[in-house]
């Protein structure tokens, strides 16, 4: 069964940092694409970005290229999102997903995500 515990979200001001870290189980974390996505008050979920299995390769939506950095530990079965310069128009649930069946690929289609964690917000307030 597919487990993704995301951590890490918190208060923080604007031009704060944050490390959001989501701890997989379940599949075999070295071979699947891993994503994070946010979804704010009142919006649609949204990719934010992904990082590959094969050759680690990554992706950003152009409202964080340059101040996220994602990353993955597949001895730690470990995805990460580094968050810098952080703006309130960043605060929004974060979200740790995969596809256990592969599909998905980074860059490549967000509706191939299909198992998520349960989120960890992040507000960015002063």
């Amino acid at each position: 069964q597919v487990q993704l515990v995301e951590s890490g979200g918190g208060l923080v001001q604007p031009g704060g940092s944050l490390r959001l870290s989501c701890a997989a189980s379940g599949f075999t974390f070295d071979r699947r694409t891993m994503g994070w996505f946010r979804q704010a008050p009142g919006k649609e979920r949204e990719g934010v970005s992904c990082i590959s299995a094969t050759d680690g390769s990554t992706y950003y939506v152009d409202s964080v290229k340059g101040r996220f950095t994602i990353s993955r530990d597949n001895a730690k079965n470990t995805v990460y999102l580094q968050m810098n310069s952080l703006k309130p128009e960043d605060t929004a649930v974060y979200f740790c997903a995969t596809d256990p069946l592969g599909w998905a690929e980074c860059p490549g289609d967000w509706a191939d995500f299909r198992s998520w964690g349960q989120g960890t917000h992040v507000t960015v307030s002063s």
